[in-house]
């Protein structure tokens, strides 16, 4: 953990969930919000005006209580938009994100005329009266089946402050639903971006567009005394001014202080147990190491071992074999220079007795000669 982590900063941390919520949660932070979806909805979406709704999503039974997003906002035009705000990784996130965005479509259908109402006070940027919400509890409905499933475009944005294993290892990604094959949307009212921010490597010098100045930012302003003279654009002025802790409430300084104090015990639990990993890690693989090594050792050594051995034995097995043979043929070699040294003296006409004293043969061995 790096030493500036441990002092509070003159920018408040986007990745607490309060200090997020304070630089685009409010309604002071309506422009700049603005200014950070249409930069990463470019060239899709333009939006002109949104309203922050109730971030918690009554829920139906007890098990799905306490649905809450960081930032729940509604367009102009009509779009819902989730923007989430999550520090460390945890098991299942993507099924989480996922089912965020079901229970948003899925409130469209279910509570439609809210639906209408939101979006005509926020058109005429005025509060309904009582009469025009009677007037719309009057409607009659609409006499198609299907026309109470049409829906409003729900996006669901997702700032991650930790590397998802279910997700590509890059800074951003964009899912639709769309065919398998040719890669065409289908629907295009569900739409999910994820930024995974240790992927975002650039550096200041390198950062051309808004975009990308935005992203900086939000990555390393917990560290900084002072905006960056190459941030110019005005929204970084707004952004200064919004995220200065000094310029905190006390009742916002109270809450951001102990969600900062959070995510440093957060971080610290990750270092511990990252540390704790390598370390067992290292032992592990140290001692399997040497287990396999061992094994491996013995394996190669028989090997090579009776390869040795069966060399040396052949070569050692011939030699004695070459003595042997050759003591044995010296040994059948006189044998033969006896018996016929034995044939001629026998044909010279010399006793059994003389030939026995001159050759060494026995008897019966003259006889068969």
């Amino acid at each position: 953990m790096r030493n500036e982590e441990l002092t509070c900063g003159h920018f408040v941390n986007p990745f607490t969930d309060i200090g997020f919520k304070i630089i685009f949660g409010q309604p002071a932070s309506k422009e700049l919000l603005i200014t950070l979806l249409n930069e990463l909805l470019a060239g899709e979406h333009q939006i002109e005006n949104l309203t922050l709704l109730d971030k918690e999503n009554h829920s139906d039974s007890i098990a799905d209580a306490g649905i809450i997003y960081d930032l729940y906002c509604l367009t102009t035009t009509g779009e819902y938009i989730i923007v989430e705000m999550q520090n460390r990784f945890h098991s299942n996130f993507l099924d989480r994100t996922l089912f965020y965005m079901c229970r948003a479509i899925g409130r469209q259908v279910e509570n439609i005329r809210e639906k209408r109402k939101k979006e005509r006070e926020l058109r005429t940027d005025e509060p309904m009266t009582e009469e025009e919400n009677d007037l719309m509890l009057r409607e009659e409905k609409a006499d198609y089946y299907g026309a109470r499933y049409k829906l409003s475009t729900v996006y669901g944005i997702f700032l991650m402050n930790f590397r998802e294993p279910g997700l590509e290892a890059k800074f951003r990604t964009d899912t639709v639903i769309a065919d398998r094959e040719s890669g065409k949307t289908i629907n295009p009212h569900f739409r999910q971006i994820y930024l995974q921010f240790p992927y975002f490597e650039k550096e200041l010098n390198e950062c051309e567009t808004l975009y990308d100045k935005l992203i900086y930012t939000l990555k390393n302003m917990q560290h900084w005394n002072r905006m960056p003279d190459a941030l110019k654009e005005q929204v970084f002025n707004r952004l200064e001014e919004l995220s200065a802790v000094a310029n905190l409430s006390m009742e916002d300084r109270i809450a951001y202080d102990k969600a900062l104090d959070r995510y440093r015990v957060s971080r610290i639990v990750e270092e511990d147990a990252r540390r704790a990993g390598w370390k067992q890690g290292l032992e592990e693989g140290r001692e399997k190491g040497l287990e396999e090594g061992r094994a491996k050792g013995m394996a190669e050594g028989l090997e090579k071992g009776m390869a040795e051995g069966l060399e040396k034995g052949m070569a050692e097995g011939m030699a004695e074999g070459m003595e042997k043979g050759m003591a044995e043929g010296m040994k059948k070699g006189k044998n033969e220079e006896k018996r016929a040294i034995a044939r001629n003296l026998k044909a010279l006409g010399l006793t059994s007795e003389q030939i026995q004293a001159a050759t060494g043969l026995s008897a019966q061995e003259i006889d068969r000669v």
